[in-house]
């Protein structure tokens, strides 16, 4: 198994993976089973757009037109941002 995604993929996140607001620190984490990771602007622009029914490319496609920046860049970030929580078994995938 490849842990890029591809095109027509699916991402989401699974049971015990969500994204919160951290009253006490401020800012946005990504909490998993006995883990939380704070997430920078970008990661929390990505995972907004996470939700199992938008595609990788659709993902990809709102960045690029939200950010105004070519596409082909910002697929390269994307797919390797969330192939690392992919690794970690922090985001799934819908074929």
């Amino acid at each position: 198994m490849t842990l890029a995604l591809a095109p027509t993929d699916r991402p989401y996140l699974p049971r015990g993976v969500r994204m919160i607001t951290d009253k006490v620190r401020g800012g946005t984490v990504l909490l998993c089973p006995e883990k939380a990771i704070a997430l920078d602007t970008i990661g929390e622009a990505i995972l907004s757009r996470v939700d199992g029914s938008a595609s990788f490319r659709e993902i990809v496609a709102g960045l690029a037109e939200a950010y105004d920046a070519p596409a082909e860049q910002i697929a390269g970030d994307v797919q390797r941002f969330l192939a690392g929580l992919r690794a970690r078994m922090y985001l799934a995938v819908r074929s």
